[in-house]
């Protein structure tokens, strides 16, 4: 596996493995000053494969802080438009100029690699890069795509206590991307449509917000 230098905040140059460790890249982002400001354009450069999965990540890191409307406001947009991206079977991730200018800073990085540190030592054991066939099929890409959105379109709706649990259910989709693992891809599916299932279409909430943004379109 290539491991960022700790020093730099950089993910690998391009023709890098394209094998990026989850463990690595939490080392290097949050190694350094912690008031630096990592951005997400500068995260993604030089990712290619798992460049969709770098920016999953960034964007799931609002719905594991304990403040209000965060997680809705911020995470859920964000995945909405990289599942939109997957979808429409985009091979590299694109982001307007003001979005890929921000960013999280390290100090938010290192608190989330120390609460994840327990999980991480566990996944290493289990998550490695296998059946790549399910992330790379345009229909496989697609298929993910779709459930990142109506997952986004979730986390985004007033939905009490569940910032928690579309995050960590989002984490399975990016462990997937990270690590090229097609196994737990899979996985993440099955979560995300009994997700959708029970959150969205059950309660009617996602069916109502999508009815809107159809509307919207025409």
């Amino acid at each position: 596996m290539t491991k960022p230098a700790p020093d730099s905040g950089t993910t690998p140059e391009p023709g890098a493995s394209e094998h990026v460790s989850t463990r690595a890249v939490l080392d290097a982002f949050a190694a350094g000053d912690p008031d630096d400001h990592l951005r997400m354009g500068d995260l993604l450069s030089g990712l290619r494969q798992t460049a969709f999965g770098m920016l999953l990540f960034v964007a799931v890191l609002p719905a594991f802080l304990p403040i209000p409307g965060l997680a809705g406001a911020i995470s859920g947009p964000l995945v909405v438009l990289i599942g939109a991206q997957l979808l429409l079977c985009l091979r590299k991730p694109w982001l307007p100029g003001f979005l890929a200018r921000r960013g999280p800073h390290r100090r938010s990085m290192a608190r989330f690699r120390d609460m994840m540190a327990r999980w991480l030592g566990w996944l290493e054991k289990l998550v490695r890069p296998r059946m790549e066939g399910v992330l790379d099929h345009p229909l496989a890409s697609a298929f993910t795509g779709l459930l990142l959105v109506l997952l986004g379109l979730l986390l985004a709706l007033p939905i009490p206590f569940t910032n928690y649990l579309f995050g960590v259910l989002l984490l399975l989709f990016v462990f997937a991307l990270l690590e090229r693992d097609g196994a737990l891809m899979l996985i993440a599916w099955l979560a995300g449509a009994i997700a959708v299932v029970v959150f969205g279409f059950v309660s009617g909430n996602l069916v109502q917000m999508l009815v809107h943004m159809v509307d919207g379109w025409f």
